[in-house]
């Protein structure tokens, strides 16, 4: 039986999509992986939210620190389960970028950031600070706007945000699996007041308006990673 490697919580999840061009997102991927469409559009989503009560197996006590993700959707080549890449992943904790490092071979670099709440509305500021990394700054503010609902069956906010599988590369292409309840989405607002992510990772900014969701909270669990094929 699997025992999970880690386990934590998700709170005031921010989820902005832009559709792109899929060669614009493949020439960017390792070898080993392609591009992940819908309706022939790749997307590139910028997620942030606070991981609270993160508790890697056999630690009595948890930690917390908010994270920020530029991300694509992608399967590997010949066939296989689609899943996200990450591009970057900037957390505030330095033991928990160095553990995710060391651990699960994914981009995560230092920053200070700071997650504040007046009401519904959240404010998230983040600037990237890990030595020799390519700066990167981003400021929101954003609230959710509507009801609370589960993605359906072969929609598009399927496509975006349930993938329960992440690919990376180190030496290898390895993925990890994690595990959690369908996302309580909501439609949402979002004031992006500053934005260079897609700057610091070799893209242009794209056009016209993002699709834009929120999410209150959500348990996930995930496994370590394993070699692909």
């Amino acid at each position: 039986m699997k025992r999970d490697l880690v386990a934590m919580t998700w709170v005031d999840g921010l989820f902005v999509h832009w559709p792109v061009d899929p060669a614009v997102v493949d020439e960017r991927l390792p070898a080993g992986l392609e591009v992940a469409t819908y309706d022939g559009e790749a997307w590139l989503g910028i997620v942030a939210f606070e991981m609270t009560d993160i508790r890697p197996r056999g630690f009595p006590v948890g930690l917390g620190f908010p994270e920020l993700n530029l991300r694509t959707y992608v399967e590997p080549e010949g066939g296989g389960r689609r899943g996200v890449y990450f591009f970057n992943l900037d957390a505030r904790d330095p033991i928990g970028v160095s553990i995710a490092r060391l651990f699960f071979a994914l981009p995560y670099y230092r920053a200070e950031m700071h997650v504040s709440r007046h009401g519904e509305e959240v404010q998230f500021t983040h600037q990237r600070r890990h030595p020799g990394a390519t700066p990167a700054h981003f400021d929101a503010v954003y609230r959710p706007a509507g009801d609370v609902f589960r993605a359906e069956t072969g929609s598009l906010e399927e496509f975006l945000v349930e993938n329960y599988r992440f690919y990376t590369r180190g030496r290898r292409l390895y993925h990890g699996d994690i595990r959690h309840d369908p996302w309580p989405l909501q439609e949402a607002t979002v004031d992006v007041r500053a934005n260079t992510l897609f700057e610091a990772n070799g893209f242009d900014r794209p056009d016209g308006e993002p699709l834009v969701h929120y999410a209150d909270e959500l348990h996930v669990t995930a496994d370590r990673i394993r070699r692909v094929r």
